[in-house]
């Protein structure tokens, strides 16, 4: 059994990055970038009016100014302004020549043309050129995970083709003679198969292209064909179950008859003891845990970074050290505990109380995975506790 941090340096180091693609911005989110992406302009491309208002020189503000011209945004301005005189302008529009300063619209009066500030101070108001970028300025850099804020940067800086890398190729396996599909109604001796869906679910969200390969039978053989296909069509293959000590969990044989080499077989975290990494070159096996919170908790931990260092990003889960709302009690301090949790009003974490690793309503509420260390069994109300949110 190895510890938590051996088993992520496992999935993370010498992991082959994927080739890269381009791609239309558009579709982007979730990606991840393969070059820097540099600015072909700057921003703003010009000096721009803040708000709506009036275009002037601040040293004529003190009395009152005729209007020569009204600015809407995309239009340049025709006329300079002169002393005494002003423009209105609209917010986002260029700014014209010989003005320092725009007046809200707020701070003046009018009287036909005339214009006649009712406050004597103002701000700028500007946004002046290529204060936010310059051109060529670099903007976004190689393997930055792609959010939304990151397309309107890619949008702003005309990178509408990115080369980002390809998707992960990913086939999600269930194990188990008990499984039927959600669709159907389980008999006597069976239960739905929720892994499958919470694996697939889980894998979509890192942005891999997902496949699910169904229910995989109690069967040496049957485990044998399916996982050979798997794996023939994918980069990663995830399983559920069969991976413990029971009569029928075929998997980690199987692994070794294929010649993929186990890198882990048990890892000292709680609940996700059970859990194997293995490879052959360039093709991947994560089997998890059967019990659902177990199969949750390893995929975050560990398949997650993992897939995102397929796709050369090196992802960091947001962390925070908070209180605890509760004390909080185990029995063996000998793996290192990650505890589904709830962040409260209060700035406090929570820890869910679920009755065992197959207790998947437990997750429902939870937002935030608390870290036990190993050899701790109890945490006082109020002690701060590494947080790790989901």
């Amino acid at each position: 059994m190895i510890s938590f941090e051996e088993a992520l340096g496992i999935v993370t180091t010498d992991i082959p990055v994927k080739p890269a693609e381009k791609t239309d911005f558009h579709h982007a989110v979730g990606r991840v970038l393969a070059e820097d992406i540099f600015s072909d302009i700057s921003m703003p491309p010009f000096n721009k009016a803040a708000v709506d208002g009036f275009a002037c020189r601040r040293m004529d503000i003190q009395q009152p100014m005729q209007m020569i011209e009204i600015i809407p945004a995309g239009k340049k301005p025709q006329k300079s302004i002169a002393p005494h005189t002003c423009s209105k302008i609209m917010t986002g529009a260029m700014m014209p020549d010989g003005a320092d300063c725009v007046v809200m619209v707020e701070q003046t009066k009018m009287d036909g043309d005339v214009v006649f500030i009712t406050e004597p101070k103002t701000k700028d108001n500007i946004a002046f050129m290529a204060e936010d970028i310059r051109e060529g300025e670099k903007v976004l850099s190689k393997g930055t995970l792609l959010k939304p804020q990151h397309i309107a940067v890619l949008a702003s800086a005309g990178a509408i083709y990115p080369l980002v890398y390809q998707k992960v190729m990913l086939t999600v396996l269930s194990t188990g003679d008990e499984l039927v599909e959600p669709e159907m109604k389980p008999k006597t001796g069976q239960i739905r198969n929720s892994n499958g869906s919470q694996l697939v679910a889980q894998a979509i969200a890192t942005g891999a292209s997902v496949f699910y390969g169904g229910i995989v039978s109690d069967d040496e053989e049957t485990s044998r064909s399916m996982l050979k296909n798997a794996l023939s069509k994918s980069d990663v293959v995830i399983l559920s179950g069969g991976i413990s000590m029971g009569d029928f969990d075929y998997i980690p044989r199987i692994l070794s008859e294929l010649g993929i080499e186990i890198l882990f077989r048990q890892i000292a975290v709680q609940p996700g003891k059970p859990s194997v990494f293995a490879r052959s070159g360039n093709k991947f096996v994560f089997a998890l845990p059967g019990n659902p919170v177990s199969s949750f908790n390893i995929f975050e931990l560990l398949a997650k970074p993992f897939i995102y260092r397929l796709m050369g990003c090196d992802f960091q889960p947001l962390r925070i050290r908070i209180p605890l709302g509760e004390a909080y009690k185990r029995n063996a301090a000998g793996r290192h505990g990650f505890v589904p949790a709830i962040i409260n009003d209060a700035g406090e974490v929570l820890p869910i109380h679920y009755h065992g690793s197959a207790h998947i309503n437990a997750l429902v509420k939870a937002d935030a995975l608390i870290s036990i260390p190993l050899g701790i069994t109890e945490v006082n109300k109020g002690d701060l506790v590494d947080v790790r949110l989901i």
